[in-house]
């Protein structure tokens, strides 16, 4: 089975990192971006160029970029834990599972994303600080 076999339902494959900037700012707009993704690159004097300059340099924006594009602009569904595990680029998306109408984002939901992510994070700091294999929260 060839590559192209493989990884041809994948919308990111073909595509230029550009390419899928160009898109989610077409669709949603430097601001809504910056309120799903919080990456400053869509808050502080916003442009494609660098933009795309800071994503090729740093791996893990450049996956939320592009999982953002496959599961919110193309609206594929979630992939399983193994397929989630591996870069955007390189998933295997089944063939059954076709791009579908851009998901409708607003700021709301976006604050209310941004909320659970936070206790999340608090969570699990403080499951880690009273860990008592780990004395200095590290």
């Amino acid at each position: 089975m060839s590559n192209q076999e493989i990884y041809g339902n994948n919308p990111l494959q073909g595509v230029k990192l550009e390419q899928v900037v160009e898109q989610l700012v077409e669709q949603y707009g430097w601001e809504l971006l910056y309120a799903y993704l919080q990456i400053n690159c869509f808050n502080k004097n916003p442009d494609i160029k660098s933009t795309v300059k800071f994503l090729r340099k740093t791996q893990w924006a450049q996956d939320k970029v592009e999982n953002f594009y496959l599961y919110r602009l193309k609206n594929l569904p979630k992939p399983d834990d193994v397929q989630y595990e591996l870069p955007p680029r390189d998933r295997v998306i089944p063939s059954d599972h076709k791009p579908g109408e851009p998901c409708e984002l607003s700021f709301s939901d976006a604050k209310r994303i941004q909320a659970k992510k936070e206790a999340k994070d608090r969570a699990r700091t403080r499951k880690q600080r009273s860990n008592p294999s780990n004395p200095w929260g590290n």
